[in-house]
């Protein structure tokens, strides 16, 4: 058996994995449709650090916590740790905050696109067009010279645990205190056992550091080299949610009525839109960037950093959509968001031609 095959067998081995994870919380209480959502958590866990003061999002997802340590835990386990920063640190805050702001019109990152997908949420099917726009236009800019810069290898090997350091010190606050927020009702109210939450989390960190998990990077792959590797986790997991949603009854086919989720299909399209180009801006989707800020990237933990802060933003000012759908503050959020990433490509294109 070559590598490539081997390979193909252990991406195999993570989508099952992955599949067992996200149903194992679904099950034990997290909201519907939203086992395990990296923006909609980063929302939730801003809120429990009282960074917004949306009563019903605030809650400090123990999964969030897992998913860095985990890669981090992975990373060192497989010898990929590399400390590194140094690119464009400012513009990548910038995109990382206007991705998390783009996730918040949708009400869900590509992950949770894809869990809603496996649902029946016809609404997620619109999205995925503008997702799937957002990451060709990015492609685009690549090709004719688009670059946030090199990072480089840090003179201090432990600048990546700090980040690390940081969420297992909050995770033991959370567990041992009442520091934090925590919703009474709606969404922030809903989630499984803290021990199985980090659990989760942790192996879902681990399985997306080994193998690349990016849902961004996976259609990018597609369309720039015809590599399909990257869709056999994210296939596994549609098809085993879908099993599951449809065992259990949980499948609903149609565009009302789904949970946290609205039907205004040009704002579900430019939301995804926004992540999609910010993705492959970027280098990696919300979950891909949270994973890169485990193993050791200071610029990936930037990223983290402005997808936080975007979350809080979202929810102080109203611009965060709800299941009644997009109001004028978030539509032109949504506008301004899609012109500031044009610019930021329109200026590093000219800096990659200097």
């Amino acid at each position: 058996m070559d590598s490539s095959s081997k390979e193909r067998i252990v991406l195999a081995g993570c989508g099952v994995l992955a599949v067992a994870v996200i149903i194992a919380l679904a099950a034990a209480g997290n909201p519907a449709n939203m086992a395990i959502c990296a923006a909609c958590f980063i929302r939730d866990f801003a809120g429990g650090l009282m960074l917004h003061q949306a009563a019903p999002v605030q809650y400090l997802r123990p999964e969030i916590i897992g998913i860095i340590v985990g890669a981090f835990i992975m990373s060192i386990a497989g010898r990929e740790y590399k400390a590194r920063a140094g690119s464009s640190s400012v513009t990548r805050f910038a995109l990382g905050f206007i991705m998390s702001i783009g996730a918040l019109i949708f009400l869900g990152c590509p992950l949770r696109m894809v869990l809603r997908m496996a649902a029946g949420d016809l609404n997620a099917w619109v999205g995925l067009v503008g997702f799937a726009a957002g990451i060709a236009v990015g492609v685009l800019l690549l090709r004719k010279g688009f670059s946030l810069g090199k990072a480089e290898p840090s003179p201090r090997k432990t600048d990546g645990y700090i980040l690390p350091a940081i969420m297992t010190v909050l995770f033991i606050l959370s567990v041992t205190t009442s520091l934090f927020a925590v919703s009474a009702e709606g969404p922030g109210s809903m989630h499984a056992p803290v021990a199985l939450s980090i659990v989760g989390g942790l192996a879902f960190g681990a399985l997306s550091q080994r193998s690349r998990l990016c849902f961004a990077g996976g259609l990018r792959d597609v369309v720039v080299a015809r590599d399909f590797a990257g869709f056999i986790v994210i296939g596994i997991i549609f098809v085993g949610v879908l099993a599951y949603n449809l065992i259990t009854g949980h499948f609903n086919l149609g565009f009302a009525g789904q949970p946290i989720a609205h039907t205004e299909a040009l704002w579900n399209i430019l939301g995804l839109f926004i992540v999609g180009l910010a993705a492959t801006m970027l280098g990696g989707c919300p979950l891909r960037q949270m994973v890169l800020a485990g193993t050791g990237s200071s610029d990936a933990a930037i990223t983290f950093l402005g997808m936080l802060i975007g979350a809080a933003f979202a929810h102080n000012f109203a611009i965060a959509a709800s299941p009644k759908g997009v109001g004028l503050a978030g539509q032109v959020m949504t506008v301004t968001c899609i012109v500031v990433l044009f610019a930021i490509a329109a200026i590093n294109i000219k800096r990659g031609e200097e």
